[in-house]
């Protein structure tokens, strides 16, 4: 009778994936932020209250934490930040591409634009509006600061990602509204430190595109044809939010 409660009843009958790090007060986060940004769930009005027997708690955190949805302002200024969108721009097609095999031969593994077109091949263009992400099983790293940095002894950065061309190829080939991956950062490690910058970030959001990071459970969802939906809380003027992300998967 309702078409869309009809279309619902659908819906729970496919896979519903949680693609989001549950968080807590030792959850990692970047070294740049200062120490002590992090402060989750304090009690500040307690059970037995004779105003009011309930429980309040605050929440103190970094806009890039954990799992996390970054806006162009994060990287370009001026840029668009949370506030500028609607719950129409958080709901994507999802086109997971699984680049696992590469990384594990080579953990700098830089995904390029043959990986997308050998996806395109078996799995049919890149739709408009897609959120195109990277499967690298990196999020089985989690939480592990170190591991998910892959450190060596002098504190380099040793860890798979974007490269320029396969952004480009989904950006400006294709026309994708967001990308994700499992890793800390958009770059591969090796491609930042050749450019002192990461230069591939700078461009997904100097191009007022969005990107999710520290995805994880990726290797639960279809490659093709599964829907994401990234939620966040409403705040104004963030550069990033911690978010809470899913995949309905056939």
């Amino acid at each position: 009778m309702y078409k869309l409660w009809d279309a619902l009843e659908r819906a729970k009958g496919c896979k519903w994936v949680e693609l989001s790090h549950p968080l807590d007060n030792s959850s990692p986060y970047w070294a740049g932020i200062p120490e002590g940004s992090v402060e989750l769930a304090r009690t500040v009005y307690d059970w037995g209250n004779p105003m009011l027997d309930c429980l309040i708690q605050t929440f103190k955190f970094p806009g890039q934490f954990g799992t996390h949805i970054d806006f162009p302002g994060h990287f370009a200024k001026g840029g668009a930040l949370s506030e500028a969108y609607d719950v129409r721009s958080l709901v994507f097609p999802l086109c997971v591409v699984d680049i696992t095999g590469q990384v594990a031969k080579d953990v700098h593994y830089a995904a390029t634009a043959a990986d997308l077109r050998a996806y395109e091949a078996q799995y049919g263009p890149i739709p408009d509006g897609a959120m195109v992400v990277l499967r690298t099983d990196w999020s089985k790293r989690w939480p592990d600061m170190n591991a998910l940095s892959n450190f060596d002894a002098e504190g380099g950065e040793h860890t798979p990602g974007w490269s320029l061309e396969a952004l480009r190829y989904i950006y400006e080939t294709r026309n994708a509204a967001a990308n994700g991956h499992e890793t800390i950062d958009t770059d591969a490690s090796a491609l930042a430190a050749e450019a002192g910058d990461l230069a591939c970030e700078r461009y997904v959001l100097s191009r007022g595109k969005l990107q999710v990071e520290l995805l994880c459970n990726l290797d639960q969802v279809a490659p093709a044809g599964a829907v994401a939906i990234v939620s966040y809380p409403r705040i104004c003027g963030a550069t990033g939010l911690p978010a809470r992300v899913w995949a309905i998967t056939e």
